[in-house]
């Protein structure tokens, strides 16, 4: 073991031969020049000083990587290289050639040289290769002249290093983590060749155990360096997020005990998509980097810390116990207390006045789920999709093994949020981030500053959807095919019907075009130059309206990393689980007054309002995030933070429905078994690490999703984010009886009903069934209801008895009728002949029945959604499982709006003589 008395025992480190930085590895849309350079002046300030430049999906990186740059192209990247060089920056370029490249091929190796030649004729000093996600196989052409894969890649990646001049470089190797060495790191054929063969001083890329690697230790490091020859280069995916468009990760660097440094060349960490999302993991990483002590890690007598600084504890569920000690070494490193660190230094970044350009979007496209199958450790599950290949699965053959609970996790795996129905990703289009300073745009194919002498056209090619592809099935870089009109066309909307996806993914044209797709792009300034200096002063907010430091830490646990949620997200699920799990004592206490002291109904509320605070605080931050001043920022957590403010929203509604008690006395106690997050089989797969992350996809959203009483929703939390960022909250809450008028209101004002069609509408529900009634409301008025009946055929026949005599004394039938409309009169005639007829076949399988209606003012699509799931899950709290409705034939919005919502319209024999669709879903 490497002593730990200064971090002058990492040799790396004392040499300047340690690299710490940032990687720009991912999928999806590039960051911009303006983010690039920002992110130069903060890693100067910070310590760090390496960058890659190796976005998958600039087109001139991987897809076009014969292709020279552009003078205006040339202007950019120049112009980045030498701030990163004025910051003190190694400004690493690379280039993706391993889609199509004939490594016996001259030409080929020529054009690779003369691509490079050009950069570093902009000042670049430092390259690097990649080979990741790419078939593992070799051309005809190659197989006659090269021994192996790895002697193709290390011939062409020593030619271009002593062509180079022998300048700094890298290469990510196709077997870059010990799930991709065959058959294992020790014997990998491919990584023993690389390690022997390739040029010394060039150094090799390494993820870890996984694409995604949970732990990193010392043994697998030691492990690796000993096959390469050489200590590895770290290209860290534990913040990457292109791999579910419903995660982003806040949490600080982790399972990386700065034990490792002295055993590395360096880390780069390849973060989320997101810039603005990245400041935590990476000032994080810059603080590790200064470490030599690891603060989680059981002290001894020989640290140099005293084993007697107490440090932060965790309960068994994850939880925060006390708070990390201020007064830590500084060569020490502890996760929670880096996370502090950087919340106090990022919270100034939300002050600063920055603009944001087009609606709120996604910056990766579409990805399809995982292929369920059983969690087993070491077998691979991960799947990508390409335009010119079908989807495969590489599972490794495990051993026979009876897993029942190892399927119902696979089961749970595969119930994610999002649209079951997944189609392949239409082509991406083509992104160029060195045209604009702060827009990647859509890309033409463009006359190169030296003639290219590969003059052939090359299409788009489809993002993948790994942080770095689990399978090596990638599409080629077209060379040889000829170029579509349509791959210069702007990228196609990425609808919500994906992955709970948040937004259309769109990109400018041009400068000055106006609309993406049709939607109008917009700019919350009128500011043109959105170049931002450090100094430039940031616009007064009012106090309340101001992001805090509390604010912040609740975001990051919210959004914490891949295997682990934060201590308030953690709370979250305990409070929502507990509350919904020990629903039984509310019924106890309804049913017998006298246990009014009764400790258990005491603790019930007490957690009750415990959930309702730390629903406030959600609500809080989602506010005040939407006031701040950055709103490149705000854009890039907007669509995050909304849906996990729906979602906790939610949750608080049904445990408000639960706390007043109104339910029937049929309800039974719903639990959900292997689809609680609390499961010891989900928890325990989902924390250690075994698995690659989009196995658990959704995240904390998903996970508190799964705890809502309803099986077959996962539609329902599929819907988009505001193009345009809303400080407006809806609050969904169980009926009162002094809200009747205003639901009358409301069901006159959306269907122009006179008020004895609203008694037929609404009336029985709000007289015979308020306990499965609901509202939503927003900060002035009630816009919305749902009302429900747990059993339509009793329910009507309480009517008869009950309900329907009382209207009929106050809408008699007679002559009178005839000077009211004739909804009015048909409402009468109703309730002077109503029968109870409910179809044998509907009542068993659809006993219930919901009505909801929402004022048009509210343009929010996931208002329904969430009002319709929290009626399903008290529905189903009852024993329920099916739902119907009825619209009539003729009212087309109202057919479409319970579309969305999931229903079906049901054929029966008597649909042609009816005026009325029943439609229909199961939950």
């Amino acid at each position: 073991m490497a002593a730990t008395n200064g971090t002058s025992d990492n040799l790396n480190a004392k040499t300047g031969n340690f690299l710490c930085g940032v990687v720009e590895g991912f999928y999806g849309r590039p960051w911009t020049t303006e983010q690039r350079k920002d992110l130069f002046q903060k890693m100067k300030k910070w310590g760090m000083d390496s960058y890659l430049y190796a976005p998958k999906d600039d087109y001139k990186h991987r897809a076009y990587w014969r292709d020279l740059y552009t003078v205006e192209e040339a202007e950019h990247l120049t112009g980045l290289i030498t701030a990163a060089k004025e910051c003190g920056i190694i400004f690493y370029y690379a280039l993706s050639p391993g889609l199509d490249i004939t490594y016996s091929s001259v030409k080929e190796v020529t054009a690779l040289k003369r691509k490079l030649e050009q950069v570093s004729q902009f000042g670049c000093v430092a390259f690097a290769l990649l080979f990741d996600d790419i078939e593992p196989e070799m051309s005809e052409a190659d197989k006659e002249v090269f021994q192996s894969f790895a002697h193709a890649q290390v011939s062409v990646t020593n030619d271009i290093f002593q062509h180079l001049g022998q300048p700094r470089f890298l290469l990510c190797p196709t077997q870059y983590c010990a799930t991709r060495a065959m058959p294992n790191v020790p014997s990998s054929e491919y990584l023993n060749t690389l390690g022997s063969k390739l040029a010394q001083e060039i150094d090799i890329m390494w993820t870890g155990p996984k694409v995604i690697s949970r732990l990193l230790t010392v043994e697998s490091i030691e492990e690796i360096t000993e096959v390469l020859r050489r200590p590895p280069v770290i290209w860290d995916n534990l913040h990457a997020n292109d791999y579910d468009q419903k995660r982003v990760f806040l949490g600080p660097y982790s399972g990386r005990s700065p034990d490792l440094i002295p055993k590395l060349r360096g880390v780069l960490t390849n973060p989320n998509c997101e810039y603005g999302a990245n400041f935590v993991a990476i000032h994080t990483l810059a603080q590790w980097s200064r470490c030599n002590v690891d603060g989680k890690r059981d002290l001894s007598l020989n640290d140099t810390v005293s084993a007697d600084i107490k440090l932060e504890t965790e309960t068994e569920d994850g939880v925060v116990g006390e708070d990390v000690p201020s007064n830590l070494c500084p060569n020490m490193y502890h996760p929670r207390h880096a996370l502090k660190n950087a919340i106090n230094d990022w919270l100034v970044e939300f002050s600063k006045k920055r603009a944001a350009w087009g609606v709120i979007v996604k910056p990766q496209p579409c990805v399809a789920p995982t292929i369920p199958v059983p969690i087993i450790p070491s077998v691979n599950t991960c799947m990508s999709i390409t335009s010119t290949t079908s989807t495969t699965v590489s599972v490794s053959t495990p051993a026979v093994t009876n897993s029942n609970h190892l399927q119902a996790l696979a089961e749970v795996c595969s119930t994610v949020t999002g649209n079951e129905n997944f189609l392949q990703p239409a082509c991406g289009p083509v992104m160029n981030s060195l045209i604009s300073d702060n827009k990647v745009v859509s890309e033409p194919i463009m006359t190169a500053v030296v003639p290219n002498p590969r003059s052939e056209a090359i299409p788009s090619i489809s993002p993948l959807t790994e942080p770095m592809d689990c399978n090596t099935t990638p599409g080629n870089s077209p060379a040889h095919i000829a170029k579509s009109s349509a791959d210069d066309d702007a990228m196609v909307e990425n609808t919500s019907t994906c992955s709970g996806a948040s937004g259309s993914m769109q990109v400018e044209l041009e400068a000055t075009s106006p609309t993406i797709n049709g939607t109008q792009m917009m700019v919350e300034t009128e500011n043109e130059n959105h170049e931002e200096s450090e100094s430039q002063e940031s616009v007064p907010i009012d106090v309340e309206k101001q992001l805090t430091q509390e604010d912040l830490s609740l975001l990051c646990d919210l959004f914490y990393l891949p295997f682990e949620h934060g201590g308030q997200g953690i709370q979250l699920l305990q409070e929502f689980n507990w509350l919904k799990s020990n629903a039984q004592i509310v019924m106890k206490h309804l049913k017998n007054e006298n246990e009014r002291n009764n400790a258990d109904i005491t603790e019930w509320h007490s957690r009750a309002a415990k959930m309702n605070d730390m629903c406030a605080a959600v609500n809080r931050l989602f506010q005040r995030l939407t006031y701040c001043n950055n709103r490149e920022l705000l854009y890039d957590l907007y669509a995050y933070v909304w849906d996990m403010r729906g979602v906790v929203s939610l949750l608080n509604s049904y445990i408000k429905w639960l706390a007043f008690g109104r339910f029937p006395t049929t309800m039974t106690t719903f639990t959900q078994g292997s689809y609680t997050w609390f499961s010891n089989g989900w928890k325990e797969t989902f924390m250690s690490g075994d698995q690659e992350p989009w196995v658990f996809r959704g995240g904390l959203t998903a996970d508190l999703q799964r705890l809502i009483p309803v099986d077959s929703g996962n539609d329902l939390f599929v819907y988009k984010a505001p193009e345009i960022p809303c400080s407006k909250i809806y609050t969904i809450r169980p009926y009162l009886l002094s809200d009747e008028e205003a639901v009358r209101s409301i069901c006159n004002r959306t269907s122009k009903s006179t008020s004895a069609e609203i008694d037929r509408l609404v009336g029985g529900y709000l007289t015979l069934s308020p306990e499965l009634c609901m509202v939503v409301e927003d900060e002035e008025e009630i816009v919305g209801y749902a009302v429900a009946a747990l059993n339509v055929k009793t329910f009507e026949q309480k009517m008869a008895i009950s309900w329907i005599p009382e209207l009929q004394a106050k809408y008699p039938l007679d002559d009178s009728i005839n000077n009211l409309p004739r909804d009015a009169q048909e409402a009468i005639r109703y309730f002077h002949s109503f029968t109870p007829d409910v179809a044998e076949e509907l009542s068993k399988q659809y006993p219930s029945k919901l009505l909801c209606s929402i004022l048009p003012t509210v343009t929010d699509q996931s208002v329904a959604k969430r009002l319709v799931t929290c009626v399903l899950a008290a529905l189903r709290a009852n024993g329920s499982f099916g739902v119907h409705t009825t619209v009539p034939k003729l009212d087309t919005e109202a057919h479409e709006f319970y579309a969305k919502l999931g229903f079906v319209d049901q054929q029966t024999a008597q649909e042609e003589e009816s005026l009325a669709i029943v439609m229909c879903r199961s939950f």
